[in-house]
């Protein structure tokens, strides 16, 4: 059943929505300021849910997908910051579902997606680099601050993404070494396509966006989209489950240790 902005536009605490044209601007927040990402109850769940209802609006013919302020998303992960925030199986298999359906639901918009990576992208950099135009503020760096260097596995779709954009040997790289990436050098990656000041990203965006809503027919937009993002939803039909599963493991059994330095061998 298709939904209709109003529905959902003023829905969520993290997420402001707009639309005009088509072109529907989603724009990730907290508290009006840069987003801080949080789990049960949080962006990661709003986020998921809100995919859905955008992929069910027959009227968005363009997302782009912004942050607020000076950084996309936030803050660095530590160990204060992210432990025993999950200490049961039932808590943790809340994250497993949340996890599938954020990465699953974002792939089902079946509309092109533009993001403009306003600033440091610290926490889930991977949902802004799945876009298919990534623009990118010429001050802002990428990392994965939440997973393996912070004692966790990187199985939320980390393991499935960096490794693909990246190159698989970089990806690795990047993953266990807590690699922090200037926009500069995500670019020379292939992870991002143009480089600007932070205040020229949203005109680009709405200029590339009109640009397509003008030229080219609904038709076309949503089966290029699909065309685009099919490869990526069967890369993690058999992956991503299972990543979430294992990386569930690893952290209820470091939940249950106590701190690395309780237990791990010397």
């Amino acid at each position: 059943m298709a939904t209709k902005l109003e529905d959902y536009a003023t829905k969520y605490q993290n997420i402001r929505m707009e639309r005009r044209d088509g072109i529907l601007q989603v724009t990730f927040h907290t508290n009006g300021g840069p987003l801080v990402w949080t789990h049960i109850g949080g962006a990661h769940e709003e986020f998921a849910d809100a995919f859905a209802e955008i992929a069910r609006d027959t009227e968005n013919r363009v997302v782009i997908m912004t942050g607020t302020g000076n950084a996309f998303s936030g803050p660095r992960a530590n160990r204060s910051n992210t432990r025993d925030l999950f200490t049961t199986a039932e808590t943790f298999d809340i994250l497993v579902r949340h996890g599938i359906d954020l990465i699953t639901n974002l792939l089902t918009i079946p509309a092109p997606v533009i993001s403009c990576i306003n600033g440091p992208a610290l926490r889930h950099a991977e949902l802004p680099l799945l876009s298919d135009i990534v623009l990118c503020a010429d001050d802002a760096t990428f990392q994965d601050s939440a997973h393996f260097m912070n004692g966790n596995v990187p199985g939320d779709g980390m393991n499935i993404f960096f490794p693909f954009l990246m190159g698989y040997t970089r990806g690795r790289y990047f993953l266990l070494t807590g690699q922090e990436l200037s926009a500069q050098e995500a670019k020379d990656l292939g992870l991002v396509n143009e480089l600007m000041p932070r205040d020229q990203l949203l005109p680009r965006a709405w200029e590339l966006a009109q640009r397509m809503v003008r030229e080219t027919n609904p038709m076309t937009l949503r089966y290029t989209r699909m065309l685009f993002t099919t490869p990526l939803r069967e890369m993690i039909h058999p992956l991503l489950g299972y990543g979430l599963a294992v990386e569930g493991l690893a952290y209820l059994d470091g939940v249950a240790k106590g701190p690395v330095a309780d237990w791990r061998a010397p």
